[in-house]
């Protein structure tokens, strides 16, 4: 049993062994035909790269040897367009040669014609210096002979001749004088006419009205005896708080509020629509109705101001001026409403300014507040121009318009269009019919003082101011004033009209020369 058991130990021993050898043996064939696989793989592949770098080679080659063509046909394209440009610019240089060639032959003609007048001019000059000499001799020789025959020097002949030519000069001037007045005059008033047609029919405006007193109206005829209360005491306070006079007379329902501060009259008035209204009049109420109405005019007063700068397009107008301008809604100048003067200048104004291509803001501004003066010279010394400038200066207003307000009555004289522009824009306001009422005194004065100017020339016979101080009718004495002297005279009254005389609009000098014959038939 045991060596049965060692003989089957030996045949599985022996099978192992056998199984190794075996093992060893096909792994080692499979190795080598591995590796024979694998270097014959290598091989194949270092052939195709191989193949593929000469393959490469072949190409760029190919390619290089295209672009070194195509750059040599590109050089070469090149160059024969360069070689054709150089003799289009070499023939152009050649004409232009020629040409220069050809001018400077025809220069050189030129100069020798030139050359060969010169030298008959110079010839032509001296045989004139000779014929003058002859002529001044034979002249100094006629003067002699003339002297003895007229038996007068040549100094006195030179006298009498530049006295007519003085004379003759004069009349030349006047007639021409005479003639661009009259050409001026109707291009300008042409243009000016259209200018000012155009801005006043564009601006609407108010008359003159009535501006001393105000009028209430009362619901019943006993409203009276409330309103003058017991002993007077009512209406007593109401003039006392308010500073204006209540007339109650005859005139059925109303009362006549009467003052000259247009402001006061307005509380007055206010106040005693507020009581009528409320029914409650005693001095404690009076009182209280009144300081309310001061208030109310307070902002009606700045709202005036600010509605008035929204009318015109203009902003930027310091606060406190805004509230000088509402003040000017209840001032008045010869029964005209300032603030609506105001505007109306500062809308004519801008039209002007228009027509004319300049800025019309600054116009527009300058003629809002060409009369900003006026809301103070109630309160403070000085005229209107000098508070005026004095306002504008203070708030920040620009040198053009202080200058404005400072020429528009012609106490400076202006120094810019926009001045100028003011002033016309005043007159226009303040001339046109219905704007103002003026003064019976006064007026009589301006009418007296204007032919007082005129009879102060020379050769003045008469002189009547007629169309209300429009036109300045002369009459001159014919036999010292010649038609020709009429003209200057007439340039120099309108001068010193100018001058000495302030009045809106324009003044019209009419000179009239009349001659008469007179004989008999018998």
């Amino acid at each position: 049993m045991e060596t049965w058991m060692w003989a089957i130990l030996a045949a599985a021993a022996s099978m192992a062994v056998s199984a190794v050898v075996f093992g060893l043996i096909f792994y080692r064939v499979g190795y080598k035909r591995r590796q024979e696989k694998a270097e014959a793989e290598i091989g194949s592949a270092e052939e195709e790269a191989k193949r593929i770098r000469e393959e490469g080679a072949k190409e760029a080659e190919t390619r290089k040897k295209e672009a070194l063509i195509s750059a040599k046909e590109e050089i070469l394209k090149q160059r024969n367009e360069a070689e054709k440009e150089m003799k289009e610019r070499r023939s152009e240089i050649s004409r232009m040669e020629r040409r220069l060639t050809q001018k400077e032959e025809n220069l050189d003609k030129k100069t020798e014609a030139l050359e060969r007048k010169n030298e008959q001019l110079d010839k032509k000059l001296k045989e004139n210096d000779a014929l003058r000499e002859q002529i001044e001799e034979l002249r100094a020789k006629e003067m002699v002979i003339l002297e003895e025959i007229s038996g007068i020097s040549v100094t006195e002949a030179k006298e009498e001749l530049i006295s007519r030519v003085e004379s003759e000069v004069k009349h030349e001037l006047a007639q021409r004088l005479s003639e661009l007045e009259e050409e001026f005059k109707e291009e300008a008033d042409s243009k000016a006419k259209n200018i000012i047609s155009l801005a006043i029919q564009r601006c609407a405006a108010d008359h003159v009205a009535e501006t001393t007193v105000s009028v209430v109206s009362l619901p019943n005829e006993d409203m009276k005896g409330r309103i003058i209360g017991r002993e007077g005491r009512n209406i007593q306070m109401l003039e006392k708080l308010t500073g204006v006079e209540l007339i109650i007379d005859d005139t059925p329902e109303a009362i006549t509020l009467s003052g000259f501060d247009p402001v006061r009259r307005e509380i007055a008035r206010i106040t005693l629509e507020k009581l009528i209204s409320d029914g409650r009049i005693h001095p404690t109420r009076i009182e209280e109705t009144v300081e309310k109405a001061g208030r109310e005019v307070e902002a009606s007063i700045k709202q005036a101001g600010e509605r008035a700068t929204f009318d015109v397009g203009i902003h930027g107008i310091h606060p406190e001026l805004v509230r000088m301008l509402g003040r000017l809604k209840y001032r008045t100048s010869y029964g005209q409403n300032v603030l609506k003067h105001s505007i109306e200048v500062s809308l004519i104004a801008g039209m002007i300014a228009d027509e004319l291509g300049i800025d019309s803001t600054v116009a527009k501004r300058a003629g809002l507040l060409h009369d900003i003066g006026k809301a103070q010279t109630h309160e403070m010394e000085g005229s209107h121009v000098e508070l005026g400038v004095n306002l504008a200066k203070k708030y920040k207003e620009s040198r053009e318009v202080i200058h404005a307000i400072e020429a528009h009555h012609g106490d400076v004289e202006a120094q810019t269009i926009t001045a100028v522009i003011i002033q016309a824009a005043d007159a226009i306001s303040a001339a046109r019919p219905g704007a103002r009422r003026e003064d019976l005194e006064n007026y009589i004065k301006r009418l007296e003082k204007i032919e007082e100017i005129a009879k102060s020339f020379g050769g003045v016979d008469k002189a009547f101011a007629v169309q209300a101080g429009r036109e300045i009718r002369v009459m001159v004495k014919p036999e010292e004033v010649n038609d020709d002297g009429m003209k200057l005279i007439a340039r120099e009254m309108a001068q010193k009209i100018q001058e000495e005389v302030k009045y809106p609009g324009q003044i019209k000098i009419n000179l009239i020369r009349e001659s008469r014959a007179v004989d008999y038939a018998k």
